[in-house]
């Protein structure tokens, strides 16, 4: 399972990190660990899955 940041996934999917945060808030990405600041860190095939699936809804 590879991690990724809360900016690296921002840049993956194209939008700000304060968008990032709300979708972890609500549920919408799971964040699967934190790194040492705190910040929630996700896996990527789950991040790359969402970005799918979002598409297929329009888009993010």
């Amino acid at each position: 399972m590879s991690l990724m940041s809360t900016e690296q996934v921002a840049e993956f999917l194209g939008v700000k990190v304060e968008r990032v945060k709300r979708l972890a808030r609500e549920s919408l990405l799971i964040s699967k660990s934190v790194d040492e600041n705190g910040e929630p860190l996700f896996d990527a095939d789950e991040v790359e899955k969402y970005k799918e699936l979002a598409a297929r809804f329009g888009g993010l």
